[in-house]
């Protein structure tokens, strides 16, 4: 399981475009700049982004803005986009190796497991937005380890 380099590269344009603050402002060469990724490659991710609502473009003036406040932009949503899920209940279906039906699909343990994992990462990703993102390594550290804390989540603090 690897994250793809859309999910990687599009995660951190959302990031330096948050770090602009509300209505700030960043062209495409100055992301791929600052983020050392192609002027190409910067430009299918934003465009992927503003045709999904994340984003938005400024006519005249130039660059791109976060279309949204970072406190409101889901990580969930936004990994969906750019890869989807590290597993997928049809997975088995479209696995079964040279059968026409995977010979574990009775019983299967690593279905249960990648499930979990998947459950897991979901978890995650739907309690961190983007704002929780644009604080330090530090901060983020606290904000995973709270995650895990069952009174924490008990009272969504």
């Amino acid at each position: 399981m690897k994250l793809t380099s859309h999910e990687e590269y599009g995660l951190r344009c959302l990031i330096r475009l948050g770090q602009q603050g509300p209505g700030g402002r960043l062209s495409i060469p100055e992301i791929a700049a600052a983020e050392g990724v192609s002027v190409a490659y910067v430009g299918k991710l934003l465009r992927m982004l503003r045709l999904s609502g994340f984003v938005v473009a400024a006519r005249g003036t130039g660059g791109y803005a976060l279309a949204c406040p970072a406190n409101q932009i889901v990580l969930s949503d936004v990994m969906a986009l750019l890869g989807g899920r590290l597993y997928e209940g049809d997975f088995c279906a479209t696995h079964p190796g040279q059968m026409k039906t995977c010979v574990r699909l009775a019983d299967c343990s690593a279905r249960v497991l990648w499930s979990a994992i998947q459950t897991a990462v979901d978890d995650v990703l739907k309690r961190t937005t983007l704002q929780d993102l644009l604080f330090d390594e530090r901060r983020m550290i606290l904000h995973v380890t709270r995650l895990k804390d069952p009174l924490w989540q008990l009272h969504g603090q």
